[in-house]
């Protein structure tokens, strides 16, 4: 039996690591965009057509299409469809639109006609050619579909059935799998006999109901004799999964155990699908981009040079939460203006907002950090909020009677004298920060779960929303533990 595979690069019994440089912005990667971006805006900046034409095919010609897929985004939507109509061949546009953002095909579609797509798509893996799919109207998904081979067609809408963040949809349904009786020479002339199937780093072993069984690494194909069965060789499968788990199920596996090819299986434990790791790392580059701006409070895609006022949009109403939040606050502060204790308690709350928003930060980020790897487990859950607890808690004893004992001093010795006790306004600073820290830990400690338990991305608590209600929340609660102080005293 063979199915056609996705080539994997990684090593054979694990997946090689991302680095990251340590500046960003340096980068070789980088520098070439912005090179090849100036020369795509001179290109186009010429008022000749016939020039500018003749320096875009030019610029196609010398440089890769994966770099070339980058750097339109950089340029007006309007102008991608010339850089791909000036590619040299038809592989040359496959790579670009496979690389490429999603802007840039729902801006180069509108402009090719059906026949182009389907060509396109018949030369590329099924599992590629569903992202390029997603992005057009399903009317004309359709029209394409009935233009492609029938068994071509068949194997996108087996995959396009599955929802998008699952498992379904990150395999390819083309991978080589054999009868465990079959010899090395047997697989070695079937994958021959498909020069234009990319080979993994796993060959994968059914019984004879189709059922996977193990596998054999690729190595084991060239080191042993060409007779050699390979159930003799195989090695057994110890992680799969099911085409309906989510693609977080998927990267934590693979992540964990640093597979090259993970098999999907239906509920029967026939194996439906593989996937490389490859796809793992897009997946994680996706999940990681959400995650941050969850994080940052925007839906916009970074990786888009898009309009400002677009962008300005998407942050928008982010933001508007912290307005409102912001106008609470001086609402419920002015309700005491009139109060003689609010005078020199007022001067305090930037320090207060400031210390307990940190303090909130810093545990739900640690908190979506672990959900996120896969380190906090259920039956971890308990003892992590239990040592989150204690750390704000250490924090705000500590760092109140620091802060309390400095605001003491500084007001004893009038360095900063604000008209009042010393003593009791360091009593006040000191057990307003503590209360304030208190909740600030309980909301992001307690935020991430909440979410969670609604299925929605515990990101979202260390974004501008929960920060805003943070502030709020150790705002009044300062004020309300500098109330009762003040008026114990008689202040």
């Amino acid at each position: 039996m063979v199915n056609e595979p996705v080539e994997n690069e990684d090593q054979e019994d694990g997946g090689s690591e991302i680095i990251l440089p340590g500046n960003l912005m340096s980068s070789k990667t980088s520098q070439l965009d912005d090179a090849l971006n100036e020369k795509l805006e001179v290109a186009f900046g010429q008022t000749i057509s016939e020039f500018m034409l003749h320096d875009i095919a030019r610029i196609a010609s010398e440089h890769d299409p994966i770099d070339l897929a980058y750097a339109v985004s950089r340029i007006p939507s309007s102008a991608r469809v010339i850089v791909y109509e000036n590619l040299p061949d038809l592989q040359a546009k496959i790579i670009f639109m496979t690389n490429t953002g999603r802007n840039t095909r729902t801006a180069i579609f509108p402009q090719i006609d059906n026949s182009e797509i389907q060509l396109l798509i018949e030369h590329m893996p099924p599992d590629e050619a569903i992202w390029l799919l997603d992005d057009m109207s399903d009317r004309r998904m359709k029209r394409v579909l009935e233009m492609l081979d029938p068994k071509k067609a068949a194997r996108i809408r087996e995959l396009y059935q599955h929802d998008r963040h699952s498992a379904g949809r990150l395999m390819t349904n083309e991978f080589f799998a054999f009868q465990m009786n079959s010899t090395i020479g047997q697989v070695a002339t079937a994958i021959r006999d498909n020069p234009g199937i990319d080979l993994t780093r796993r060959v994968f072993v059914l019984d004879d109901n189709e059922q996977l069984i193990g596998y054999v690494p690729a190595r084991n194909l060239i080191v042993n004799p060409p007779q050699t069965p390979i159930r003799q060789i195989m090695r057994p499968v110890l992680h799969k999964i099911h085409a309906d788990a989510s693609r977080d199920e998927v990267v934590d596996l693979v992540e964990r155990y640093k597979i090259p090819a993970l098999p999907v299986v239906n509920e029967k434990e026939c194996l439906v699908g593989i996937i490389p790791y490859e796809r793992v790392v897009e997946a994680l580059e996706d999940i990681a981009d959400e995650t941050i701006a969850n994080i940052a409070g925007t839906a916009e895609d970074v990786r888009e040079h898009e309009p400002i006022l677009k962008r300005f949009f998407w942050r928008a109403p982010w933001l508007i939460v912290t307005l409102c939040a912001g106008l609470v606050t001086a609402a419920a502060l002015s309700y005491f203006k009139e109060k003689d204790w609010f005078t020199f308690v007022a001067l305090f709350v930037p320090l207060i907002a400031g210390m307990s928003g940190n303090v909130g930060i810093q545990c739900s980020t640690i908190l979506v950090r672990g959900m996120s790897t896969g380190e906090l487990s259920i039956g971890s859950k308990r003892s992590a909020v239990f040592g989150e607890l204690s750390i704000g808690l250490m924090i705000g004893v500590i760092f109140g009677l620091v802060c309390g004992i400095c605001v003491y001093f500084l007001n004893r010795f009038d360095i900063h004298y604000t008209g009042t006790n010393p003593a009791v306004l360091g009593l006040i600073v000191s057990s307003g920060l503590l209360g304030a820290c208190l909740m600030a830990t309980l909301l992001g400690t307690l935020s991430p779960f909440v979410f969670a338990r609604f299925r929605i991305d515990p990101a979202i608590a260390s974004g501008p929303i929960v920060t805003a209600f943070n502030d709020v929340l150790s705002t009044l609660m300062y004020i309300v533990i500098a109330k009762y102080i003040s008026s114990y005293f008689a202040v």
